[in-house]
């Protein structure tokens, strides 16, 4: 009740009321959201976002645990993979500014995405300017950092897989894939709803990734980064309470859908 439910009902109703918070406004605050450049870019940014990571650490967290299992140092290759878990989005941003750095062409690079651009001749970018993929190079660090929860839920998942199914499905001819489509995929299903819904979750409260290395500009802003914006300096906490709430109502099918499957997993035990 303290934590949660009246937090949540203060955040509505504020998202009704002006920048003072004295006025009632209606959904003036919502139609801000959804004609201004900054509210509009922030909404489709986070909509990216949450498409593409999920998809992405998925699918590769998935093919890793596929190609490690029960191979020899698989341990070590786990840690290395899963080791960007262990630091902060603040933390992984930072590394991956470096990686972006840009100087002009008559400086010597300290990025690493530049310098080897260099050392093929080519001319150093400004991957965190050039519109729109400045956005899917903050992406890039996400996915990274993900991946690791991915592949170790997911190699976790595949392990549990009855080894006799495989062994029947071998000796009926099927191929490695026919295995992996047909029998894998089918018994970690649950596991990867849960990787897909958790990591979806994470991608849409982002902040800290975009403040660090873009700080929202060059077209870069989400919902997550508005919405502090917005609350910081006291420029308008109606803004920031309707920002908050459709953050919320993007959120809020993600975890009536884990509900529901966990409830059915439960009927089915």
């Amino acid at each position: 009740l303290v934590g949660l439910i009246l937090p949540s009902i203060q955040t509505m109703y504020s998202s009704f009321l002006s920048s003072s918070g004295k006025d009632f406004v209606g959904f003036a605050n919502y139609l801000w959201i959804f004609t201004q450049s900054a509210g509009i870019t922030a909404v489709v940014n986070t909509i990216i976002w949450v498409l593409v990571v999920p998809t992405v650490s998925t699918i590769v967290g998935l093919a890793y645990a596929v190609f490690i299992d029960r191979t020899r140092g698989e341990k070590i290759y786990k840690v290395l993979v899963f080791m960007p878990m262990a630091i902060s989005f603040v933390g992984a941003g930072i590394i991956w500014r470096f990686m972006y750095e840009y100087r002009g062409p008559q400086f010597e690079q300290i990025g690493l995405l530049n310098q080897i651009m260099v050392w093929f001749g080519g001319e150093p970018q400004q991957w965190l300017l050039n519109e729109p993929w400045n956005t899917m190079f903050l992406i890039v660090v996400l996915i990274w950092v993900q991946t690791g929860f991915a592949m170790v839920v997911l190699s976790a998942a595949i392990k549990g897989v009855p080894i006799e199914q495989m062994e029947a499905a071998e000796l009926d001819g099927t191929t490695a894939w026919q295995r992996f489509v047909n029998v894998t995929v089918p018994g970690i299903r649950s596991s990867l709803v849960v990787v897909l819904t958790t990591i979806t979750i994470a991608s849409l409260k982002v902040y800290d990734i975009v403040a660090v290395m873009t700080g929202g500009r060059d077209d870069t802003t989400v919902l997550g980064f508005e919405m502090v914006k917005q609350q910081q300096g006291f420029q308008s906490y109606g803004h920031s309470s309707a920002l908050a709430v459709v953050l919320f109502l993007f959120v809020l099918p993600l975890i009536i859908y884990n509900a529901q499957q966990l409830r059915k997993q439960r009927e089915v035990r």
